[in-house]
């Protein structure tokens, strides 16, 4: 297996502010209008580039707000959705009523909440493998040691076991997971120039 860890480690350098706090989804074979629809979302502005899908993440759904802001773009048989700010990908109440009949990738993060952050590989509404990024000794699901030794290979933590590096490879390593479970890598340019098809969710 080629990819690890290092092959992502450009997402937290080049995109700072959404790797504060972001969820990254694929769906397969749901294009991004049904998967709105799925999440009982509304429509939004389409945007150019992360940066502009940041700022009007943060413009739309402030602190008072009840909603969260998301774009989402088609490659190939995936829909990428991605979320500043936002958690409905890896939030089971959504994500597994929007899995009926499909394949479901999902992980986020969010640094202000002491890098809270989780895996989430569902299919057809039953979780197949979930854990924490920073945990991965604890893991659930259907298929939750079938991807173990995968798992290690990548860079996640086991933290009842002794490490190499004090490193936090986290998030780079649950986006090379992400790979593995697709076949699909997600790159800086992708994400710096796609014009993604948004829309706003109710928090829930």
């Amino acid at each position: 297996m080629a990819t690890t860890a290092a092959d992502y480690m450009w997402f937290e350098e080049d995109f700072p502010d959404l790797a504060e706090s972001y969820c990254v989804t694929l769906v397969h074979d749901v294009p991004p209008d049904e998967l709105l629809h799925r999440l009982d979302g509304q429509s939004e502005s389409e945007v150019t580039g992360i940066t502009a899908l940041v700022d009007t993440a943060f413009d739309l759904c402030g602190p008072s707000t009840t909603r969260t802001y998301f774009g989402m773009t088609t490659l190939g048989p995936w829909t990428l959705m991605i979320e500043p700010n936002g958690w409905h990908g890896v939030n089971e109440k959504k994500a597994l009523p929007a899995s009926a009949g499909t394949r479901w990738i999902s992980h986020y993060d969010n640094a202000n909440a002491n890098n809270d952050g989780s895996f989430l590989w569902a299919e057809n509404t039953e979780v197949q493998l979930h854990f924490e990024l920073r945990d991965a000794d604890y893991r659930s699901g259907t298929c939750a040691d079938d991807l173990l030794e995968v798992i290690r290979h990548l860079g996640f933590t086991f933290p009842e076991e002794p490490s190499e590096t004090d490193d936090d490879l986290a998030v780079p390593a649950a986006f090379a997971l992400a790979e593995h479970l697709t076949d699909l890598r997600i790159t800086s340019a992708l994400l710096r120039d796609t014009t993604f098809i948004c829309g706003t969710a109710e928090i829930r």
